[in-house]
């Protein structure tokens, strides 16, 4: 879930206007292609900067939220010193190479995935206001965590190995080992149900949430919090610190609300890695092991705290870099 901070919340371009067409130049539907292209590659690339910037936040968080026997007994910022001191430093980027691979083509898929159904939600079903944001939202987070859920299954196997222990040497061997001992194809889907039905609200809330900051903003005090758009005058787009704070107040209400499953997806995801394995073949199974065995505070919600840290320099990053890739490319 968090891995997917900084994408779910990104806020989605409208399609950009009509342009009277030259002659011989391409036609309407090859122009929408290109926009969507660009559209890829903004969300791809703002995503893929969020999570190297948070990077070390996200291997700690693993980390805490598995109890990892290294590091069970000590705390966020403990950890964050521990870390270097047992594996070096670039211990603390552990299984981002994985991330980087599946980031791209989550945030991509996710942002194209919510235009499609906005679109069809408020032509095909005749849905509009805020929910048709909050449906698109949950929809689109969905689709994009069922298409990469293998990467983000590999990178968690490889953040959890500790220096020295190592079951899996890199990607490529984690691929080929979770498919021979775990099952084949369906071993890369453990923990996905919890991910989904935490995706959901996680996705739609952010969505929703900063969308209505946005519009709200901009409709009652457009000269305090708006700015005309650097390649086109007459968008109005939010100023820079006013987007990380909605990005940032997105973020953090829905990590709250979902937070309790994407502890229980990390657990299921590590499987044959932790020595409580066999207790946490299920959902219901895990969510039950973990409250049982940590409570609440200690076991639901352990290292929620360190999302809210890493909420504000990733959103500061993903809505940064975005609003300068949509600039860049032409997007407004």
């Amino acid at each position: 879930m968090a891995a997917a901070a900084a994408a779910a919340a990104l806020p989605a371009a409208d399609p950009p206007p009509a342009i009277p067409q030259a002659a011989g130049a391409a036609g309407p539907t090859a122009r929408r292609d290109f926009y969507w292209l660009r559209s890829f590659l903004a969300g791809g690339i703002a995503g893929c900067c969020a999570k190297t910037t948070v990077a070390p936040l996200d291997r700690v968080k693993v980390l805490l939220q598995a109890h990892n026997r290294h590091y069970k007994h000590l705390g966020v910022f403990s950890t964050l010193r521990a870390v270097p001191q047992k594996e070096g430093y670039l211990g603390l980027y552990k299984g981002n190479g994985a991330m980087m691979i599946r980031i791209f083509p989550y945030g991509a898929i996710q942002f194209m995935a919510f235009e499609r159904y906005k679109t069809f939600i408020t032509t095909k079903l005749g849905i509009s206001g805020h929910v048709h944001r909050l449906m698109a939202g949950s929809m689109a987070g969905m689709t994009a965590v069922i298409c990469t859920y293998p990467l983000d299954m590999v990178r968690v196997r490889l953040a959890f190995q500790v220096k020295g222990e190592h079951t899996y040497t890199g990607i490529i061997h984690a691929f080929k080992t979770i498919y021979a001992k775990e099952g084949g194809f369906l071993g890369f889907y453990r923990g996905l149900m919890p991910t989904i039905l935490g995706m959901a609200p996680y996705a739609g809330v952010s969505f929703f949430t900063f969308g209505t900051l946005k519009s709200v903003g901009l409709s009652h005090a457009p000269t305090l919090l708006g700015r005309p758009s650097s390649d086109n005058p007459n968008v109005l787009v939010l100023k820079t610190h006013i987007n990380l704070l909605c990005g940032g107040v997105a973020g953090a209400i829905a990590q709250t609300i979902s937070y309790p499953f994407d502890v229980t997806r990390r657990r299921m995801q590590l499987g044959t890695v932790l020595p409580e394995f066999e207790k946490c073949l299920t959902m219901r199974e895990t969510m039950k092991y973990v409250y049982g065995n940590h409570g609440i505070r200690r076991g639901l919600y352990r290292g929620l705290s360190l999302n809210y840290i890493r909420c504000i320099p990733s959103q500061a990053v993903a809505f940064t870099t975005y609003e300068l890739m949509k600039q860049f490319l032409h997007l407004n």
